[in-house]
């Protein structure tokens, strides 16, 4: 670690003076900002060449770091309230999507069937059509795939059954 950074002009910056510039915008409209966003905007304002690992480091050192964000899970578990899910194979849910396809011109399905636990696809049928045999089809085989002989099969629901449950559920 030299304890300098350089200009976009190529003249020689102090580690110091940039901690200064980083209290600075800690001051101002920055102060809520972590080390990524502080080392941008002192590239920006400063013309600055600081990667964000010093940036984090030298935010170490005058002990200004954000405390970490809690990761937000994207696709949120919906597990039905009528039922207590303990494990796989308890509870799958069915799904059918369907889209066009403009090269082709003409429209393709996808059925899905969902463990509710684990959220692992269990079967999946795709194809110009989606009919009830299709529907049986796929779910034999996963049934075959997925359970063992003599075990108790799970409780299939769709999922316009499960959102229509829980509004019937959330405004009783």
């Amino acid at each position: 670690m030299p304890g300098f950074s350089l200009t976009n002009t190529g003249e020689k910056v102090d580690d110091e003076q940039i901690k200064q510039w980083l209290l600075e915008l800690l001051e101002g409209e920055e102060h809520i900002y972590g080390y990524k966003n502080l080392a941008l905007c002192l590239r920006r304002q400063r013309g600055l060449i600081l990667n964000k690992k010093k940036a984090y480091r030298l935010c170490k050192e005058l002990r200004i770091l954000q405390k970490q964000r809690k990761k937000k899970n994207k696709h949120p578990r919906r597990i039905p309230r009528n039922r207590t899910v303990t494990g796989v194979n308890q509870l799958w849910q069915i799904d059918i999507k369907y889209g066009y396809a403009l090269g082709c011109q003409r429209f393709f399905f996808v059925l899905s069937i969902i463990d509710v636990f684990d959220r692992v696809v269990v079967g999946q049928h795709r194809g110009p059509a989606c009919e009830a045999k299709h529907v049986v089809e796929t779910l034999l085989l996963a049934l075959q795939d997925r359970l063992e002989p003599g075990v108790a099969l799970p409780t299939i629901m769709d999922r316009n059954s499960l959102a229509s449950y829980l509004v019937t559920r959330v405004r009783a």
